[in-house]
Parts: structure tokens; C-alpha cells; sequence
């Protein structure tokens, strides 16, 4: 299915893919998924060991919240050119605003927003030079869907459509473009850690009823990828849940 949708993608889409959070869920999939079909990839990984991830490749372990590790991470690569970003990195934390931990709380802020941005920001300029760039961060549906006790998480993610807008139209002259993908209940991801006495409950909510495919998630990516106008703005990768 992901060798069909990529078939037929010009080089001029990018032939460098960098995605943060590769270790797990929605990142390792398209880590592997691209790595399998011969692009060119690198990854990162912080909290989760190496000897876990399979097949290991161009991993890096980098903590995205320190500027410098990612600005040392991406120096290390060597030339870089013709890239897509996808920003997959994320942490969640549950618990009600009136009893959160604000160190818990604002971790959460630190990575998501933060983090995404330090990576963003030291790729803009080579994307600059290239004319040519691709950003794709991930968001979720709970910036969307009033959920209780992820307000740290929803407060993220919401975030990054406004960064998103702003850098989209300071690069747009030079052929980047940014964009998320709002991302609703998957078989990949945070899904994992539902009970799964909930799970079901969950689907019930999903008008499609099913959760998101991996195959749609990828052929979401590449449709973003490939697009040269779509700029700014999110997609709601749903399921029409909302």
C-alpha cells in the first residue's frame, strides 16, 4: 500500500526526510515506512532506549526541548538538502487543571511547542537557501474536542497551528510550506495507553467507526508532502469525530 503511494513522487518533493519522535507510534511507523522504500531518513529518539527500536538506522537519541542538542544533531548529519520535516515528537500528561503539577504540566508545553520549534527553526534557514521545504507537524483532535484532563496536551497542540501560520507566510516566498495534521483516535500512538474497556467506547464516538489506518496516516503525509499550494492551515485527520 505505501510503495503504491509513493510511486510516481518527483524528487522535487523532497529527497531528505527528518522526523523527530521516529522511536515510537505515528513517528517509527513513517520512519520505517520511508526507510523500507529507500528514502533517505534520520530520527530521533530520547526517552526510549536504542536496543528497542528494531531495525535501529539513522537514529539519534536528542532531547528536542535543548536547542543546542538539536542544533549539534542536525550539524552532525553533514549536507543537507531538499527536506521534509515531520514533527511527530509529543508527551502527554493527564491530570485535571485545579490538581496538575506545573512542572508536569508545563513539561508538557516545553516539548510539544517548544521542542518542535527549536527543530523547526534550525532547518528554515537550509530549507531557505534550498527554496524548498516541507514541515509537517502533528497536532490532534483534542485541541479540538473538549476533553478532560489534557489540557496541558490540548493547550500544545492548539499552539501549533498559529506558529504554524506565522512561519508559513514568513517562507512561503521560498517554496515551504507548513501545515499539521490534526490527528483523531489511531491504531498508532496514545491510543495505546487506553484501557481497553474505553477503547471501545471511544470507537463508538467515531463516525466512520473504526480508529485511523496507518495507510491513511502516511497518505496523509504525502499528500501534504506533494503539495505545493496547501500552506498554513490544518488537516483534520479524524474520522469526522469532530
Amino acid at each position: 500500500m505505501a510503495l503504491q503511494l509513493l510511486n510516481g513522487i518527483d524528487k522535487q518533493f523532497g529527497v531528505m526526510i527528518i522526523i523527530t519522535g521516529a522511536s515510537g507510534g505515528v513517528g517509527k511507523f513513517l520512519f520505517d515506512t520511508y526507510t523500507s522504500l529507500g528514502e533517505e531518513v534520520y530520527g530521533t529518539y530520547n526517552s526510549s532506549r536504542l536496543d528497542s527500536i528494531a531495525g535501529n538506522g539513522n537514529y539519534s537519541k536528542v532531547d528536542i526541548v535543548k536547542f543546542d542538542e538539536v542544533e549539534n544533531w542536525i550539524s552532525s548529519i553533514g549536507l543537507l538538502k531538499d527536506l521534509v520535516l515531520i514533527n511527530c515528537a509529543g508527551i502527554t500528561y493527564n491530570a485535571f487543571a485545579h490538581k496538575a503539577d506545573v512542572d508536569l504540566w508545563k513539561g508538557v508545553i516545553e516539548t510539544n511547542l517548544i521542542g518542535t520549534f527549536n527543530v523547526v527553526r534550525l532547518v528554515l534557514p537550509i530549507m531557505r537557501q534550498d527554496n524548498f521545504g516541507r514541515i509537517i507537524n502533528f497536532s490532534s483532535v483534542v485541541a479540538q474536542k473538549a476533553t478532560p484532563g489534557l489540557s496541558a496536551y490540548a493547550a500544545s497542540k492548539a499552539a501549533l497551528w498559529g506558529m504554524s501560520k506565522s512561519i508559513a507566510i514568513e517562507n512561503a516566498s521560498h517554496g515551504i510550506t507548513v501545515n499539521n495534521i490534526n490527528l483523531g483516535y489511531s491504531e498508532l500512538g496514545m491510543i495505546e495507553q487506553v484501557p481497553e474497556k474505553y477503547k471501545e467506547k471511544v470507537k463508538s464516538e467515531i463516525p466512520a467507526g473504526v480508529f485511523c489506518s496507518k495507510e491513511d496516516i502516511f497518505s496523509c503525509v504525502e499528500f501534504i508532502r506533494r503539495n505545493e499550494y496547501l500552506n498554513g492551515t490544518s488537516v483534520d485527520l479524524n474520522g469526522g469525530v469532530f
